[in-house]
């Protein structure tokens, strides 16, 4: 087993700032790995004044000597994939096969992915839409179940099998969606010539990425396996049906990476200093009023990929402990602390109950109408986004983390101050390498 490997997930419903500790980690790993997820992912990471918004490629990319994989459980978006990669170029990023790797086992997102996305969601009824991101994520993983209509990455580097390929599916998808929905036909050479030059871009970056990482860790070599989304959002774990398509959680990065379970190394939970929700679905702890339009705009939460207003809330304790107890968290990252500056009197979810009977175990299919039992921390209204010690944080400040530490009986290993590099607290951790 590698002592050395450290797996990064989100602990709530997203958007946790798992960019910026992936970024902090990775200078000192020689692989980072998305393993889950797709292009509706969106990790946002500060270099100096530049702000890069990553969505398909592995935050590592911004690190020299690391190299970037895209696992085989991901949706592979190739166009957009090929889009962030000439942006990135464009910006003075070195983006090549060097550094920048594609599992040939990976699902590819096609165009018809997206169309069935926007058509599903359209035909549901109010109150019953899932709040996609309509980046095709959940209809190309129902394709890779069904095997005869899905296409692999590996198929993106022969034109010929490929294109064969593309024309059957879009025979049956055209008919399928003109009887569903009646949408106009798509246009499938018009898609094969689009993606075989797609193919022809990236064709240099696919290859067998699992066995690649199965001999970095045979030559313990050290692997950073970076989590999109958050684990309430898990398809098999979350509050289902408002989730995404794929395991988000460490129990996701074996089977999604293609390592042993014994490689998932460290495991750090990133937890926002409070609760944001993007979409629809659960949110027992959401505050739909002044306190919750503070936080939204104090925290600019608004959707990466989308733009989305995020739904923002209490930090729930409740339903953190089960995310840290699924992934078995070895240690927190607390951010966006500084977020909750000058907010007042700060609230904690501890539980929840139902008709006065408290809940013994938090359970995400029992999560209607549950009222929210919170307890009241004093709040702080000086600047802490300058602070680099946990010393130097008011008191108020130290005794909010130290009772969520306390509350979800981890430690809290790194606490964020701000969006900079350096704008981060080494705290309880025992994770090597946080490289500011």
């Amino acid at each position: 087993m590698s002592g050395r490997n450290v797996t990064v997930v989100g602990l709530q419903w997203g958007d946790e700032g798992k960019g910026k500790i992936v970024d902090a980690l990775a200078g000192h790993m020689r692989y980072v790995v998305r393993f889950c997820g797709g292009a509706n992912a969106g990790h946002t990471v500060l270099v100096g004044e530049e702000k890069f918004a990553l969505h398909l490629i592995p935050c590592g990319v911004l690190r020299q000597g690391v190299c970037n994989i895209v696992g085989n459980g991901v949706a592979f978006d190739p166009a957009t994939a090929w889009g962030e990669l000439s942006a990135l170029r464009d910006r003075g990023v070195t983006v090549t096969s060097e550094n920048f790797r594609v599992s040939s086992a990976a699902s590819v997102v096609m165009p018809w992915h997206k169309l069935q996305d926007t058509l599903s969601e359209a035909s549901l009824a109010k109150g019953k839409k899932i709040g996609t991101t309509a980046r095709g994520i959940g209809p190309c993983y129902s394709d890779k179940a069904n095997r005869t209509t899905s296409i692999r990455a590996a198929d993106l580097t022969n034109p010929e099998v490929l294109a064969e390929k593309i024309r059957s599916i879009v025979d049956i998808k055209n008919r399928t969606f003109s009887a569903l929905y009646e949408a106009e036909p798509m246009d499938a050479e018009a898609i094969v010539a689009e993606y075989v030059q797609l193919g022809e871009n990236l064709a240099d970056m696919i290859c067998n990425t699992g066995g690649l990482l199965r001999q970095a860790v045979a030559d313990d070599v050290p692997i950073l396996f970076e989590g999109g989304q958050g684990s309430m959002l898990d398809v098999d774990h979350g509050t289902y049906p408002f989730v995404t398509s794929s395991n988000v959680t460490a129990c996701g990065v074996p089977s999604g990476a293609g390592i042993p379970p014994s490689e998932v190394g460290r495991v750090v939970g990133l937890i926002k200093a409070y609760s944001t929700r993007v979409g629809e679905g659960p949110f027992p702890t959401e505050q739909d009023n002044e306190t919750g339009n503070a936080i939204r705009e104090a925290g600019h939460e608004y959707g990466t990929t989308t733009g989305r207003p995020r739904r923002c809330g209490w930090f729930d304790a409740f339903a953190v402990k089960y995310a840290v107890d699924l992934s078995g968290a070895d240690e927190l990252a607390l951010s966006l602390l500084d977020v909750l500056t000058d907010m007042g009197e700060l609230k904690i979810c501890t539980g929840y109950s139902t008709d006065g009977q408290a809940h013994e175990m938090f359970d995400p299919a029992a999560m209607s109408g549950v009222q929210c039992d919170y307890e009241t921390l004093p709040g702080w209204d000086c600047d802490i986004t300058g602070c680099k010690t946990f010393e130097e944080l008011p008191a108020e400040a130290q005794n909010y983390v130290n009772r969520v530490e306390e509350l979800l009986q981890t430690p809290v290993g790194f606490v964020s101050v701000g969006p900079e590099r350096s704008q981060t607290i080494v705290h309880n951790s025992k994770t090597e390498g946080l490289d500011k």
